[in-house]
């Protein structure tokens, strides 16, 4: 293996498969779990799944294979406390260990500015008031949020299950004719099957939360991503540099 991506990822996650699908065959996965939180989903788990002090644990569990980054693969943990909850997370899993650290949340931004986007559609499997988060989040950081459409899920499992039509019927409900891109959050829903085709459909760029998780563990890595049709994001690896 040429490289190797070490990832936090909540524990309810089961998509597992679809994480090794985005990458090069050259590429290994070492995927470790956050602390177990009885909550529905929400703004409390989201802020829970954030606790530096589990990153650091999860961190220094996988720091010792010696990964060329380790991710935070977790969009609402990454979001929920702002800007400079994205960081705290980053600088903690730094400071246990890792190489390199991404967030989810941060590589989105970072896909935005990739390509050239201002004016963002939003559209997540979350109830509202963590959606309104991911709208801060992004007006934080300097970005216009055009709308937001949520789910309303309340359980991993059903986010999970969510089907391609539907989630592709989100993102047609998101969109509006001022955004120049549209964002799907939740790092549990598998999209790699829907973006190239979501694109086709809407005529703009499409990015998902696993999507642009995996282009920027790999861009962290030194890893030209495979393009085949996984969408505009990925045939991108000249854009802006990475956040470490």
């Amino acid at each position: 293996m040429n490289a190797r991506i070490g990832l936090l990822v909540p524990f309810d996650t089961s998509n597992d498969r679809e994480l090794w699908r985005w990458c090069p065959d050259d590429v290994s996965l070492h995927i470790t779990r956050e602390a177990f939180h009885d909550l529905p989903a929400g703004v409390a788990l989201a802020e829970a799944t954030a606790d530096l002090d589990d990153a650091r644990a999860a961190t220094r569990s996988l720091a010792v294979i010696e990964p060329d980054v380790i991710t935070y693969a977790c969009t609402s943990g990454s979001f929920v406390l702002g800007l400079a909850g994205e960081r705290a997370l980053r600088a903690a899993i730094l400071d246990s260990g890792a190489k390199r650290a991404t967030t989810t949340s941060g590589s989105m931004l970072d896909a935005i500015a990739a390509l050239g986007l201002r004016r963002l559609a939003l559209a997540t499997p979350y109830p509202r008031e963590v959606g309104e988060r991911l709208v801060a989040f992004i007006e934080e950081a300097g970005y216009e949020a055009v709308s937001l459409e949520n789910l309303g899920l309340l359980h991993g499992s059903d986010i999970q299950a969510t089907p391609d039509d539907a989630i592709i019927d989100l993102l047609l409900s998101a969109d509006r004719p001022s955004a120049d891109g549209i964002f799907l959050s939740c790092t549990g829903m598998g999209t790699l099957d829907l973006v190239a085709r979501a694109e086709a459909r809407l005529g703009k760029p499409v990015l998902t939360a696993i999507q642009v998780t995996m282009w920027g563990a790999l861009r962290a890595a030194g890893v030209r991503p495979p393009v085949g049709d996984q969408a505009l994001l990925m045939a991108d690896m000249d854009g802006a540099t990475a956040s470490t």
